[in-house]
């Protein structure tokens, strides 16, 4: 509801979500509509059709005062949170069934070339927001002045990752040094480990899977 500050339609609202504040929130239209049919049934939205320049009209939706409330009770509530499930680290957390360093170090490089490009992203588009708003960032609109705090949250993750991501890296190259000089093997290729391996993160993993609908 909070995105509906002006009337929009579902695509609309994907289009926030995965070039606006996609860094902290991400839906599917598979989730963004039954979402807004099941506000709507609520009261807290309501829907009518809007001409299109592009094909048959399309469906937007606005927030009704009912809605307003309720967002506005939600926002002045303690801040909420939610499950965290990161899979890659329970992979990492689990990857000693594997005996091999090597692939460790190119799952964290892997990572890293995941990562940075989004941590530039958020980058070129803070200097950008800065160029075109003279009063960025501190006399902002009160709107953008919060979602420029978001965005800069989104820097700091990002760049937290992959001081993480360095560190591990460090560490993984440190261990395989010092088990080349020990002259213990470094990579073992073992199908039973594989299969344990796929056990244990079926274990771990399957109750997040099932409530993300997987």
């Amino acid at each position: 509801m909070g995105l509906l500050r002006e009337p929009a339609s579902g695509y609309d609202l994907k289009a926030v979500l995965d070039h606006g504040i996609g860094h902290f929130w991400a839906a599917e239209l598979s989730q963004i509509y039954p979402s807004l049919k099941r506000l709507e049934q609520q009261g807290l939205l309501r829907s009518r059709r809007a001409a299109s320049k592009r094909g048959p009209g399309r469906i937007v939706y606005e927030i009704t005062a009912t809605g307003r409330k309720e967002l506005a009770a939600w926002l002045r509530n303690e801040p909420q949170f939610g499950d965290m499930r990161h899979t890659f680290l329970a992979q990492i957390y689990l990857m000693d069934e594997l005996k091999d360093l090597p692939h460790t170090l190119k799952f964290l490089e892997q990572l890293r070339s995941r990562w940075a490009p989004r941590l530039e992203a958020l980058k070129n588009a803070e200097k950008e927001w800065s160029w075109r708003d003279p009063g960025f960032p501190d006399r902002l609109s009160l709107a953008a002045f919060h979602q420029h705090l978001t965005l800069r949250m989104g820097q700091h993750a990002y760049q937290g990752w992959l001081t993480w991501c360095e560190e591990s890296m460090r560490r993984v190259r440190a261990r395989m040094r010092k088990e080349n000089q020990n002259g213990q093997p470094v990579s073992v290729t073992a199908v039973g480990a594989h299969r344990r391996r796929q056990h244990r993160a079926a274990i771990v993993l399957d109750s997040g899977h099932r409530s993300e609908g997987r």
